[in-house]
């Protein structure tokens, strides 16, 4: 018999208290006049919106670095324009008190606090449980109140905390993980069924088609790992990075690294280590780590991949 899994509940953990700038680094967004976005802009420009993950359009690196803070005149570093990923953006002004997590690579209004977590690297399960805390403030502020970093480093959080007092930052990650799998369960069961319906209404002849075992080397005539790329040797940039994780699309990061690196375009990945197993559809160029292998076949297209 299968043994049931507990499911973890917030009211069973302890929780404390902590100062906003305890937990984050409150950095302010910067004060400037919004770039022009276009439909192949790259790089989001984050603003004091209720929606769309704080999203108000997307611009470009070269129109970052050209417009200043009105529009013209004297023109600030691109480096104070432009804020790593991994941040927690909450709106203090306008729509206030609004969080979104962002895990690329941005530009924002000064109506933005970017928040970067000072002693854990965050991910999107952990910043989704922060982002619940942190709205409950909500109630607190309005347009005429803003929250803005002078008064945020003053703000409280209520957080799970371990047996030594600390954020416990695995709780929570593994809590927001569960409550995914909660939201996610009663779309894939009906999906299932119905795609178990739409075979017997076509009379057997979709997926209850007739089966046959093959090699790999029979259904794809490219069959190459990746190659092997050290974490401190990984330089900024915009390509994929496809390593072992079973998340998003088994992109583990975006890199710039133009040397002794493994690109595929058009193919499949499989995990041959970490999440073994994995596999994903890649329509666009990607730099592959060793922990991954290229699965290619010549005239397919996405739908057969998939």
């Amino acid at each position: 018999m299968k043994k049931e899994v507990a499911m973890l509940k917030l009211r069973d953990r302890q929780w404390e208290v902590f100062d906003f700038n305890e937990i984050f680094e409150i950095k302010k967004g910067f004060y400037n006049k919004k770039p022009p976005c276009f439909d192949n802009g790259t790089i989001p420009f984050i603003g004091a919106s209720d929606s769309n993950n704080g999203f108000t359009g997307f611009t470009t690196y070269s129109s970052i670095k050209a417009n200043s803070k009105v529009g013209y005149g004297k023109n600030e570093p691109i480096e104070q324009k432009i804020y790593s990923g991994n941040a927690i953006c909450v709106t203090n002004n306008g729509s206030v008190g609004y969080a979104y997590y962002q895990q690329h690579k941005f530009t924002c209004t000064h109506d933005v606090n970017p928040l970067y977590l000072k002693s854990k690297k965050l991910n999107r399960y952990i910043a989704m449980f922060l982002i619940g805390c942190i709205e409950k403030q909500r109630v607190c502020f309005t347009y005429a109140r803003k929250w803005r970093p002078k008064r945020m480093v003053k703000s409280k959080l209520i957080l799970p905390v371990t047996a030594e007092k600390i954020p416990d930052w695995q709780f929570m990650e593994d809590y927001m993980k569960q409550k995914e799998q909660q939201i996610l369960k009663p779309t894939i069961e009906r999906l299932c069924k119905r795609l178990i319906i739409n075979d017997i209404l076509g009379g057997g002849k979709s997926l209850c088609s007739n089966w046959k075992a093959f090699y790999f080397t029979e259904v794809f005539t490219e069959i190459q790992r990746g190659k092997r790329l050290k974490k401190a040797d990984h330089e900024e940039g915009n390509t994929p990075y496809v390593s072992s994780t079973s998340l998003n699309n088994g992109i583990d990061g975006f890199i710039g690294n133009d040397g002794s690196v493994r690109r595929f375009d058009d193919c499949l990945t499989l995990a041959n280590s970490g999440s073994v197993g994995c596999a994903f559809y890649h329509q666009y160029t990607f730099v592959a780590s060793d922990h991954v292998t290229k699965l290619k076949r010549d005239g397919l297209d996405k739908y057969a991949y998939l």
